[in-house]
């Protein structure tokens, strides 16, 4: 399955390869052209498990500002291929510096757990209201309490530690009833506990998916509007470990890739012949290549979505919010707003 759509192109047919053809992309399967792409149509392209490109297309790429990200099957990030560093150097040294001082270090990571919260609230009150009886409906509601209270509780929060244990603690709560969010016959798609390396479930197989894929949005929208994409302000700096998207992702987990996974769920469009358990990778689950390419389809579709931005007010498509955001981060950095605005829905 090859899909161009948004200015990305998802490559995860297997034994894909993507070369360079004069000014276009041509993506061959097993040798026949299966997808032929202008350049000038695109601005990054994701290829899943052994997709490959060759080493004249991936420089072209690199030399124009597209990146190129390679991902195992079950949407594990595995490298990105990128151009020279672009950007403006006293932002970066800004972000360096709030970083560095735990006060607005702080700040910023509070505002963006307390958006987290919030927009998991409204999912799982939403999800109360609809819920088709009354005990599932009374958890919803007793969980979306619990979530108000660790909201509340957050402008008490005074340091970094203190902020990161509501947002574990709010996470716990959120998980703890997602369950009761799911609709279709639970020995299909059950849902006990977060597992994440490997998932062990249908659900967290999907969840997996969808954060891997949000987050590499996210990298490249700190990364086009010059920030360092691996400092962070909430989550903790590790080699490898993209702090900064991974802090814009927070606000989008629920919204964007929650709501999405129980949508294709509750909905059907996704069914346990989707997915694959692997005994070798300790009983891990993963979605085979029908099932990736229903969630790929779903997700563009969900990015073209019109929402609300709480603070431009004015209506964007879903796909955009993440640029906006980092924009704003950017804002914010160089002291052209008072305060970072996280994205509510």
């Amino acid at each position: 399955m090859i899909q161009h759509a948004l200015n990305t192109l998802y490559v995860q047919s297997p034994n894909a390869y993507v070369k360079l053809d004069h000014d276009t992309l041509r993506v061959e399967v097993d040798g026949q052209r299966a997808l032929q792409v202008p350049l000038h149509h695109l601005g990054g392209i994701v290829l899943f498990g052994n997709g490959m490109m060759s080493p004249q297309a991936m420089q072209r790429c690199a030399n124009e500002n597209r990146e190129v990200v390679f991902l195992d099957y079950s949407g594990r990030f595995m490298c990105r291929v990128v151009g020279r560093t672009n950007g403006n150097v006293l932002l970066r040294m800004a972000q360096y510096a709030t970083h560095t001082h735990d006060q607005r270090c702080a700040d910023i990571a509070r505002r963006i757990v307390a958006a987290k919260v919030r927009n998991s609230r409204q999912t799982v009150m939403r999800g109360a209201r609809e819920a088709k009886s009354e005990e599932q409906s009374a958890r919803l509601r007793q969980a979306g309490d619990l979530l108000r209270r660790m909201l509340e509780s957050l402008p008490q929060a005074a340091t970094l530690d203190q902020i990161r244990g509501i947002e574990g603690e709010s996470a716990a709560a959120y998980f703890g009833v997602f369950d009761a969010l799911i609709t279709v016959p639970t020995k299909d798609f059950s849902f006990v506990l977060r597992t994440r390396r490997p998932p062990r479930d249908r659900v967290n197989a999907l969840l997996s998916f969808l954060y891997s894929v949000l987050t590499n949005d996210c990298v490249s929208a700190a990364e086009s509007v010059g920030l360092d994409p691996q400092v962070g302000f909430l989550h903790a700096l590790r080699p490898g470990r993209p702090a900064m998207a991974l802090d814009l992702v927070e606000e989008f987990r629920s919204g964007v890739a929650d709501r999405l996974v129980l949508a294709l769920i509750n909905r059907r469009q996704l069914r346990p012949e989707h997915f694959e358990i692997r005994e070798e990778g300790g009983g891990s689950v993963l979605l085979n290549d029908e099932g990736r390419r229903a969630v790929i389809t779903a997700y563009q579709k969900k990015k073209e979505e019109p929402v609300q931005h709480p603070l431009l007010k004015d209506k964007i498509a879903l796909g955009l919010a993440p640029q906006i955001q980092a924009r704003i981060m950017a804002r914010f950095l160089r002291a052209d707003m008072e305060n970072y605005q996280p994205f509510i829905f």
